[in-house]
């Protein structure tokens, strides 16, 4: 059963632009949508959502257990990505005081 809308926000709808990060395309995405496709490249961006997907109680009913399997797997790659990220870039507290004395 899907609920009408989050629980947990305001349920007003927004329009927001975004630029598709495999072609640059503008992509319009409503509030309201968990998923857009770009119509240029096909790529599937995810509404800002994802992060409440994470720990809301009502989250898979709101959104259906299809779209919060997938948004799931993308968060665990963006986790995945990010800590690869952080392992790849080198420290930048130590041993890097630039203070002149």
């Amino acid at each position: 059963m899907n609920l009408m809308g989050c629980q947990g926000k305001d349920n007003s709808v927004t329009l927001e632009i975004r630029t598709c990060p495999e072609c640059g395309e503008e992509i319009e995405l409503f509030s309201i949508d968990s998923q857009v496709v770009c119509e240029n490249c096909g790529h599937v961006v995810y509404n800002d959502m994802i992060t409440c997907v994470q720990w809301c109680e009502y989250a898979e009913m709101c959104v259906g257990s299809e779209i919060y399997q997938q948004m799931m797997a993308v968060a665990a790659e963006q986790r995945q990505r990010k800590a690869e990220t952080a392992a790849e870039s080198p420290e930048t507290s130590e041993g890097s005081s630039n203070a002149v004395g």
